[in-house]
């Protein structure tokens, strides 16, 4: 009840996992009838059927790229979602459920320049001041102002070509990464990570216990990840 109270209240921000037309609609509907409104649809694939409507309810929407037909709520999903959605006034993001993929959210919004003619300024928007928007954070990130957190990468081209390397990332004013740096790191890592070698062969020519090398490994969640 007290969420509730907080909802009724603006005081929390509904965020729904969504995908296809009636679903979207409906739960504006609910929204509307108790007198609150939905936040972000996230996923959405279907946000391009509904645009026009979410825009007129004020709900963002924080979809993939392009990802469509991997299953039956998806059927229905096209690339220029994000170009539709953005192109009615509604703030539009694009995010990933893969971990992999998500390193790589800068080539992700450039696919909306190609689906849909999306300006690179806008585009850029997706991954950077509109998630800060529908997070209710962009008053501290999500662009390049005075006042605000001052977590910046330097990139080497065009943050939205698929050539463009990271090469100096910095946050709240600390250089966390630096290209050349790293560099020069991976000499190091690469001259101890030889004199190990040899010093586990040494020790193993003169008889001492060894043991069998050990892998380990790391589970990759998405959406559809099971596990008991």
């Amino acid at each position: 009840m007290e969420v509730i109270l907080e909802i009724l209240e603006s005081e929390r921000f509904v965020s729904c996992h969504s995908y296809v037309q009636t679903e979207i609609n409906m739960l504006m509907k609910v929204a509307e009838k108790h007198g609150f409104r939905i936040n972000t649809f996230t996923h959405i694939l279907e946000g391009y059927k509904m645009a026009d409507k979410m825009k007129e309810h004020g709900v963002g929407g924080s979809t993939f790229s392009d990802w469509w037909a991997y299953k039956y709520e998806v059927n229905d999903a096209i690339p220029y979602n994000a170009a539709i959605m953005h192109s009615q006034g509604v703030v539009t993001a694009i995010n990933s459920d893969d971990a992999e993929m998500s390193r790589r959210l800068n080539q992700e919004a450039a696919k909306t320049v190609k689906y849909g003619n999306v300006s690179e300024e806008d585009a850029w928007k997706f991954v950077t001041l509109n998630p800060a928007k529908l997070l209710h954070i962009d008053d501290r990130t999500g662009s390049i102002k005075t006042g605000k957190d001052a977590d910046l990468v330097l990139w080497s081209d065009n943050p939205l070509s698929v050539t463009a390397t990271a090469e100096i990332t910095m946050i709240d004013g600390i250089v966390f990464f630096d290209k050349e740096r790293d560099l020069r790191f991976r000499e190091s890592i690469k001259e101890e990570r030889q004199q190990l070698i040899n010093e586990m062969i040494s020790a193993k020519n003169k008889g001492l216990k060894t043991q069998e090398p050990k892998q380990s490994t790391k589970t990759l969640y998405e959406c559809n990840t099971l596990e008991w």
